[in-house]
């Protein structure tokens, strides 16, 4: 920090000190131009002429109360220019002591809104000159009172650009303060949505791959004294879905790691390319399982987006999650995959009454209203699966079926944001 910097910084910090030191300044520039006799015989001249007892003590009380000037600036320049006015009708020959004013106009405009400043610059410069011309000892139109005129005029306008740079210089510093915390927001949101969203992949590959686990480990446990063959091929069946719960664990926390890491995946390997083999593990796990697909692109149609194919995916996933879950033994799900014009409808229906499951583990739902209540308020399956659908502008409907057995509906759009800004571009 420069010898200035610290100087001005130090007078900031004391004001009045400041305007103390801005008085004195004045008082002797006043001084020194009541020695000047401007109509000489030679032009303007320095003479050792003093100034009568009332000039003397006008200059002081002038000087004086600029020592006030930032606590009571309009009091201020009352209180000068009526000193001024006493000085330019009865000086002769006249002090300087319009300085006081100018620098008293300054401080309100500077200080106050632009109309006040210019009210309080007009009626200073019309009072004053006016005084000066019409009462004054000096003809009306005297250089003297000329400069009265546009001194004041001078002060004013110099205070009106100080404060107009002041609102600048602040509104600039507001807006860069704003656009500050809006960048802080925005990057809180982002990290806020990523950490959801890996949440939910985390979420719907465990509760898949756990639940099949799951039923697998409690079938085999309840054949393996009478049935071994049987129980072998729950376990290999254990074995299979643990290794899909690792690859895919493996790809959704890779999306952690550095950008620049080439081995790094960008999106995980799932989509609707894998239906086949997703209902295959849940046939194997003993649930009955028809998918229908219709979702071939036509000619010249935009293709399926990667979100829109995971998240679809991911739908069919957690509905057959649940279904495993909660449909109870004997349960037929239906999984119907359909593209409309430029959305895709993904409908998972099953039959299940969520009760009678001899073979499932004890802590498992049983009925049926225990599993609605699950999926509408105690788990995170629906709640993943709504937010989702909500991210592409999509739609999700759920609830039970008349009848008995529960109903997974979503339309998804085609052409998301995503790929329509890439298109775009």
């Amino acid at each position: 920090m420069s010898t200035f910097q610290r100087a001005r910084r130090r007078l900031r910090a004391h004001p009045f000190a400041l305007d103390a030191a801005l008085a004195a300044g004045v008082l002797v520039c006043i001084v020194a131009g009541s020695l000047v006799e401007p109509h000489g015989p030679d032009g303007v001249t320095w003479t050792l002429r003093t100034p009568d007892a009332l000039s003397l003590v006008l200059m002081a009380l002038g000087a004086a109360a600029l020592v006030l000037r930032r606590r009571a600036p309009l009091a201020v320049l009352a209180f000068t220019g009526g000193v001024s006015l006493v000085e330019s009708v009865t000086g002769d020959p006249r002090a300087p002591v319009a300085m006081c004013v100018v620098v008293a106009l300054y401080t309100v405009a500077s200080t106050t809104d632009r109309p006040t400043a210019w009210r309080v610059g007009l009626l200073t410069m019309t009072v004053l000159t006016g005084a000066a011309m019409i009462a004054g000892p000096l003809p009306w139109y005297a250089q003297e009172n000329l400069a009265i005129l546009a001194w004041t005029g001078i002060g004013a306008t110099a205070g009106d650009a100080v404060r107009s740079r002041r609102a600048f210089v602040q509104a600039i510093r507001e807006r860069a303060e704003r656009a500050e915390r809006t960048r802080e927001e925005e990057a809180r949101r982002r990290v806020a949505e990523e950490r959801l969203r890996i949440a939910r992949d985390l979420h719907d590959v465990v509760a898949h791959h756990i639940a099949l686990v799951n039923v697998q480990a409690g079938v085999a446990a309840h054949v393996m004294d009478k049935r071994p063959d049987q129980a072998k091929e729950a376990l290999a069946h254990v074995r299979e879905a643990s290794r899909s719960a690792l690859g895919e664990l493996r790809a959704t926390v890779g999306l952690l790691r550095q950008s620049g890491d080439p081995e790094a995946p960008t999106e995980p390997a799932s989509g609707l390319d894998r239906l086949d083999d997703l209902a295959g593990t849940f046939r194997n796990a003993g649930l009955h399982v028809l998918v229908a697909r219709e979702d071939q692109r036509p000619e010249h149609a935009p293709a399926l987006p990667a979100a829109v194919d995971l998240a679809a995916y991911r739908v069919i996933q957690e509905a057959l999650t649940n279904v495993q879950k909660h449909a109870g033994t004997g349960a037929r799900a239906e999984v119907s995959v359909v593209r409309v014009g430029p959305h895709l409808e993904v409908t998972v229906l099953d039959d299940g009454t969520g009760a009678g499951r001899p073979e499932a583990p004890a802590s498992a739902p049983a009925t049926a209203s225990v599993r609605t209540g699950d999926r509408d308020g105690g788990g995170h399956g629906l709640l993943g699966m709504r937010e989702r659908v909500t991210a592409l502008r999509g739609t999700l409907t759920t609830g039970p079926r008349y009848g008995g057995g529960f109903r997974v509906h979503a339309i998804l759009p085609v052409e998301t944001r995503t790929s329509a800004a890439q298109d775009g571009s």
